[in-house]
C-alpha cells in the first residue's frame, strides 16, 4: 500500500505483463465458432426455430461452459439444461438476440449451480487438466494462449466468468451484467481486478 492508503503502483513489468494477457485474451474470439454470426450488422434476418440455435450455438455454449466449469461432461450437461429450459420459455422470447441471451445466462447459472455442487461434493476429484478442456482444441493454439486459457481456472468464479463473456462471448460491459446479474461498474472493476491477477499467475508460472 502506499502512504495514502491507494493501490500499490503498477510496475512496468506489471503493465507489460497485464497488456501481454490482455491481447491473449483477445484471441479467445478464435474459439466461438458463433461469434461471427453474433456480431453480424445487422444480424440474420427471418424466423428462428430452437433446431436453428441448436445447430448454430451449441458448440459456442459448451465451449462457454468448458471455459467455466473445466470438465467437458458437466459443460455439455450445463448446455442441454439451458436448451432444455430455452424449449420451455420459447413463446415468452422476442427475437433471435433474446434466445442467444437466455441461452448465455442459462449457462453461467447454470455453471454456478455446478461450481456450488463440486464444492459441497466430498467426493468430487477435478478433472484431468490434460483432457478437461479438449472440446476448446487446446492443441491448436500457441503455448502463451495455452498458459492463459488454462491460468484462467485459477481465477474466482465471478473474474472468470466476466473475462469469458468479455473476450470469448465479445459482450459489452451492459451485456455482461444483463447475463451476470451484476452492475456495469462491478463487470469493469471486476474485469480489470481478473486481468490484473491473471498477469500476477503468469509471471509467477514463467
Amino acid at each position: 500500500m502506499t502512504e495514502q492508503g491507494g493501490p500499490e503502483p503498477v510496475t512496468q513489468a506489471g503493465a507489460s505483463a497485464e497488456s501481454a494477457v490482455e491481447r491473449t485474451l483477445g484471441t479467445l474470439a478464435t474459439l466461438n465458432p458463433a461469434y461471427a454470426v453474433d456480431h453480424q450488422t445487422p444480424p440474420p434476418a427471418g424466423p428462428i426455430t430452437i433446431d436453428d440455435l441448436y445447430r448454430s450455438h451449441r458448440m459456442q455454449m459448451v465451449r462457454l461452459a468448458i471455459l467455466l466449469v473445466d470438465d467437458l461432461a458437466s459443460a455439455e450437461d450445463v448446455v442441454q439444461e439451458a436448451f432444455a429450459g430455452l424449449y420451455r420459455n420459447w413463446s415468452g422470447l422476442r427475437d433471435r438476440a433474446a434466445a442467444i441471451g437466455y441461452l448465455r445466462t442459462a449457462v453461467v447459472n447454470g455453471s454456478r449451480s455446478m461450481l456450488r455442487r463440486r464444492r459441497t461434493a466430498r467426493a468430487y476429484v477435478p478433472p484431468d487438466p490434460g483432457t478437461a478442456r479438449s472440446a476448446e482444441s487446446l492443441a491448436m493454439l500457441s503455448a502463451e494462449h495455452q498458459a492463459v486459457v488454462t491460468a484462467l481456472a485459477d481465477l474466482a468464479p465471478r473474474q472468470r466468468e466476466v473475462l469469458v463473456l468479455r473476450y470469448y462471448g465479445g459482450l459489452s460491459e451492459a451485456e455482461i451484467a444483463e447475463t451476470t446479474g451484476l452492475s456495469k461498474g462491478t463487470v469493469k472493476s471486476t474485469a480489470s481486478r481478473a486481468v490484473a491477477k491473471l498477469g500476477d499467475i503468469m509471471r509467477a508460472s514463467s
